[in-house]
């Protein structure tokens, strides 16, 4: 069993994670799970894209620290050796100085890619190397919860043996666009995340689907239509994504909403929310 003994004055803290993984101290008694989250929850996606670099150690760390979601979000791909990391898109070309799949690459090839920081983001940041998702979840995992897009279908095994490995099932949202693949990682003990377009909202049925997913994620461009009826599903937890301005988070909470997935935390953390009124939901969100 690994365990990390830490010196406070003349006390000594042995402090073990589960698995007998190396526990970040601020977990304390265990590590932050899906009980905590609040009744209205901000995520951070890809760190809040329009704050930060996207998908970037930095940009993730800065999410955390700044406290403006209770979730951070990340992608994940897997390279042709197995090694799983994290980057939106298939290829390198739009948010790194490089070209080319990123499935053609390995671990090794990997260490030389360098993200290219957006030039509209605030503040000034670094090329940096993006970074796996085992960093990610050895950063991060216990201190806030984490949602991780699986890109790759067939990479939920391996990142079922890194989130269980960490002792993070109850703190982690595996997401995906595909009930099939939502029902696989519920199936594996996961928490299973289903998003779905405004397009896919027009004939979904989620009421078929809250058997199996924990967060149903939504597109805010939705009819209300569309949005009341994932509501009313069944599914606990109905997060609208992607949002950008405060008019966007407010129709959908005011919908009955209990989430919104963000590219500016930031913004939306420092305005208001408008009251709005109560909608018969699956989730907690009443007033």
């Amino acid at each position: 069993m690994v365990i990390r003994t830490v010196l406070t004055g003349l006390t000594a803290l042995t402090l073990t994670a589960p698995n007998g993984f190396l526990a970040p101290i601020e977990w304390g008694g265990g590590p932050l799970t899906v009980d905590a989250l609040p009744r209205v929850v901000y995520t951070a996606h890809r760190g809040g894209a329009l704050e930060v670099p996207e998908n970037s150690m930095s940009g993730l760390l800065a999410a955390f620290e700044r406290g403006t979601a209770q979730v951070i979000d990340f992608d994940t791909r897997i390279l042709r050796d197995g090694t799983l990391v994290v980057m939106h898109d298939d290829t390198l070309d739009r948010t790194t100085y490089a070209s080319g799949s990123v499935r053609n690459m390995d671990r090794w090839d990997w260490l030389g890619v360098r993200l290219r920081p957006g030039t509209t983001l605030p503040d000034r940041w670094r090329p940096e190397r993006p970074p796996t998702v085992s960093e990610v979840l050895d950063r991060f995992g216990g201190k806030i919860m984490l949602m991780l897009e699986a890109k790759d279908p067939k990479s939920l095994k391996s990142l079922a043996g890194l989130i269980r490995s960490r002792g993070l099932t109850r703190s982690v949202f595996v997401n995906t666009n595909d009930p099939v693949v939502a029902r696989r990682a519920h199936h594996m003990g996961l928490l299973a995340q289903l998003w779905r377009s405004r397009a896919q909202m027009l004939t979904d049925r989620p009421a078929g689907w809250a058997a199996f997913v924990d967060v149903l994620d939504v597109d805010y461009k939705a009819r209300d239509g569309d949005l009341l009826r994932a509501v009313n599903s069944g599914i606990p937890r109905v997060w609208a994504h992607t949002v950008t301005t405060p008019k966007q988070r407010d129709r959908v909470l005011w919908l009955g909403c209990n989430g919104v997935i963000t590219d500016a935390p930031g913004l939306l953390s420092r305005t208001p929310i408008k009251r709005y009124r109560a909608v018969k939901a699956g989730g907690p969100l009443r007033r």
